[in-house]
This record gives C-alpha cells, structure tokens and sequence, in this order.
C-alpha cells in the first residue's frame, strides 16, 4: 500500500520558519521527482518547488530566496525548508511524488496545513 506521510505543519508567525516532510513508502518503482504544491483557499494548487532524483530543483518565484527543497533518496523522503514566512504562505501543503517507470505512476500526500499568522 502505497502512503505519503507528511508532517511539520502547524501555525507560525510571520517571518517565522517551518520545515515539512514527506516520507514515501510501498511504491514498487524508483522515485524520480518529488514535489510540494499548495492550495491556499478559493485558489488552485500550484506548485512550490520539486527537486529530481540527481538533485535538481525548481523553484515558483514566490518560494525564491525563501524555501529550500531537499530529499534523501535512501528514505524516499523530501523536506521542505520555508523561512521568512509571509501570511500569502497560508496554505494545505501536498507532497507529490512520481516514478521512474513507464507509465509513470503519481502519488499525491494527504495534506498539511502552514497557517502564518500573528
């Protein structure tokens, strides 16, 4: 049974940080790009940053300077490193994860939430 356990959620202050976590476990194929997306509400996920398997990494402008993005290949595991937190943060975090097999097979995490507020 494929699960995407994440953590590291949970109310801030701004310019405060918070670091997230997704471990994945039971995919039968080789990760490649692991990923984080947030919705924030009324809004449409959209993408924060992903990283590939050789450890390249893309960024969405509002994360630049701010978020860094991470995994350990040996836990199939990815961090998310957010400081400088701003209230537009606030948002229920996705892990995302895809294989390296054909077809690719997508796996989406069941959310956390990153309030940013005083």
């Amino acid at each position: 049974q494929v699960q995407l356990v994440e953590s590291g959620g949970g109310l801030v202050q701004p310019g405060g940080s918070l670091t997230l976590s997704c471990a994945a476990s039971g995919i039968a194929f080789r990760i490649e790009t692991m990923a984080w997306y947030r919705q924030a509400p009324g809004k449409q996920r959209e993408l924060v940053a992903d990283i590939r398997r050789g450890g390249t990494t893309n960024y969405a402008d509002s994360g630049k300077g701010r978020f860094t993005i991470s995994r350990d290949n040996a836990k199939n595991t990815v961090y998310l490193q957010m400081n400088s937190l701003k209230t537009e943060d606030t948002a229920v975090y996705y892990c995302y994860v895809d294989t390296m097999s054909w077809p690719k097979r997508e796996y989406w995490g069941q959310g956390t939430q990153v309030t940013v507020s005083s």
